[in-house]
């Protein structure tokens, strides 16, 4: 019966836990719910005064002429200063938002992790006690069963001394041979053992009775105590946060107000009379009103009067058409298919790779120029500190200027590695005071030029393999009178960059010839501003090739465009810039 009744005592005890554990986690997850509550209204307003401003922003005035003569009016002030309301009027709730965070969100995340942390050892203390209870019923139960085997066992041992001693039948020499004396000692012993069992049993009954007492009496209370007290604080909490949302809304509302007072004032500011005046006063004619028709009499003579304004005048006034300008032959646009290239733009032709070594030397420049008017004003801040040391520690401004001196120096690399390039490209480039090309000179009344000694040692600009354009140097190289009728493939590609980036004279008359060439190989021409081109063709030069590796042709008055230098033997007239021959 004992022990079922502390089976039951136990049961229900554990019951109370576990009930009281759930709510209390219920409880934790109400608080949860209510912190998300709070943050995603706190982002809904953050949000609305977002929109608020752009809104706001978007019907601003825009910074023009209109803006003055909207700014006449009375109902577009109005709506100019509703528009200002209206941003403050977004500040506020900006305000909410931050409120709402600091003083509910921040708030309530840190007291979750102490309420977790609290319950947490409320629920451990609970169970430690609950734990120890029932181990020391155990040892309880374990003293009483050794009391009640040691009682078991000293009876039968005084049962057995007993039966021997009452048997009168049994001689000395039996009662020394059966062991009576033994029997008699050890049912003593026995006894003797039961004695103390009981003993400990009666003193640790007393214990365990003291225990299970504070068990269930002040252990026990006192837990439920502060689990109790612990949800009373964290219900308090709530209720303390929900008024504090209440109060973060109340306190913008002065502001709102004033907001909302603003543009009702804004709204009662409109005179209509007088943006209807300001209308009258911007469109008046000034004109005055005709005069009265009078009657005309068809009994006597009409005598007309000639206008003044005849229509001989409005003949004359007439406009001569506009002559239609020509047009432009080719502007030249830059390949639209041009990778980024490497770094030192050998893909590029001598110069426009020239242009942009020089451009990116350039930005280098002006990249070192800010760095080190930072490292000046720096330098003048530490300065200021090492006089005054309460404005600041001088030794704060070392690692920004140790930075910015490292940035330098790669910057000053920088430009020293394209400069090197630059220098580099300059010594390949001709002069400009030297011709273009060297050549022996040619007789322009000859249809093919004859020169079987005109072994050429001059640079010509080719497109290596990979489309990057490099110098080689062409030794022995014959215009021959005849072509080869089977030429063989132009080792030559056409050059990968179109020439820079300027338009065709507008002149009404064309440009001059200056030469003739021919064509050794097919170029088909797709590009804008390039002409195709037979195998064997004879053409007109009109411009020179400045370098960029293309040669200005004319087919007839009509046809004209660019073909690459290298697909064409040129014979340019003796009076036309030096009169060279190249190919």
């Amino acid at each position: 019966m004992v022990e079922e009744r502390m089976g039951d005592c136990w049961s229900h005890t554990k019951d109370q836990f576990d009930n009281l554990e759930k709510h209390t986690q219920w409880g934790i997850e109400f608080v949860e719910k209510y912190n998300k509550f709070v943050k995603e209204r706190s982002e809904i307003e953050i949000n609305y005064a977002k929109q608020i401003r752009n809104l706001s922003k978007k019907y601003q005035p825009k910074k023009n002429s209109r803006e003055e003569e909207e700014s006449k009016y009375t109902f577009c002030r109005a709506f100019f200063t509703t528009l200002n309301e209206l941003n403050d009027y977004a500040g506020q709730h900006e305000v909410i938002a931050e409120n709402l965070t600091s003083q509910i969100f921040i708030e309530l995340t840190r007291y979750l992790q102490e309420l977790k942390a609290e319950r947490k050892t409320h629920f451990h203390d609970g169970r430690k006690a609950q734990q120890y209870i029932e181990s020391s019923w155990k040892q309880l139960e374990s003293c009483k069963r050794r009391f009640e085997r040691d009682c078991k066992e000293a009876d039968r041992a005084q049962q057995y001394f007993e039966k021997m001693d009452a048997d009168i039948n049994v001689t000395k020499a039996d009662v020394e041979k059966r062991g009576l004396n033994k029997a008699r000692q050890q049912a003593q012993m026995r006894h003797q053992m039961a004695s103390d069992s009981k003993g400990d049993y009666s003193s640790y009954l007393q214990k365990f009775n003291q225990e299970q007492n504070d068990h269930y009496h002040t252990i026990i209370p006192n837990i439920f105590q502060k689990l109790q007290d612990m949800e009373e604080k964290r219900i308090e909490r709530v209720g303390a946060c929900m008024k504090t949302f209440a109060e973060v809304d109340r306190q913008v509302l002065p502001i709102v107000g004033k907001c909302l007072d603003g543009m009702t004032t804004a709204a009662e500011s409109i005179e209509p009379k007088t943006d209807s005046q300001q209308v009258v006063e911007s469109f008046k004619s000034g004109f005055e009103p005709p005069s009265d028709v009078e009657f005309e009499d068809y009994g006597q003579a009409m005598k007309r009067t000639v206008s003044e304004n005849s229509l001989s005048n409005s003949k004359e006034s007439k406009e001569k058409p506009a002559g239609k300008s020509k047009p432009k032959l080719w502007p030249f646009i830059k390949n639209k298919n041009k990778g980024s290239g490497p770094e030192d733009f050998s893909h590029l032709p001598p110069e426009q790779r020239r242009k942009k070594l020089q451009g990116k030397i350039d930005d280098l420049n002006k990249d070192i120029h800010k760095e080190m008017d930072q490292r000046d004003a720096l330098t003048k801040m530490k300065d200021v500190y090492i006089k005054n040391p309460q404005m600041g520690d001088p030794a704060s401004v070392d690692p920004r200027l140790t930075e910015i001196g490292q940035n330098i120096e790669k910057l000053q690399s920088e430009v020293q590695k394209f400069e090197g390039w630059l220098a580099e490209v300059e010594e390949r480039m001709p002069s400009k005071s030297d011709s273009h090309r060297r050549s022996g000179l040619y007789e322009t009344q000859s249809s093919v030029a004859v020169s079987n000694n005109c072994a050429q040692d001059r640079e010509r600009p080719l497109s290596s393999p990979d489309g990057s354009y490099t110098e080689e140097q062409n030794t022995e190289t014959q215009v021959k009178a005849n072509i080869n009728p089977n030429p063989t493939p132009n080792p030559n590609p056409i050059p990968t960059t179109m020439p820079d980036d300027e338009e065709f004279d507008d002149d009404d008359e064309p440009l001059a010839t200056i030469g003739t060439c021919k064509a050794l190989y097919p170029f088909e021409g797709h590009n804008e501003g390039t002409i195709a081109v037979a195998e064997g063709e004879l053409l007109y030069v009109i411009e020179e090739d400045k370098g960029d590796g293309w040669t200005r042709v004319r087919r007839n008055q009509d046809e004209e465009g660019y073909v690459p230098t290298s697909y064409i033997e040129v014979n340019l007239e003796p009076n036309a810039k030096g009169a060279m021959t190249y190919i």
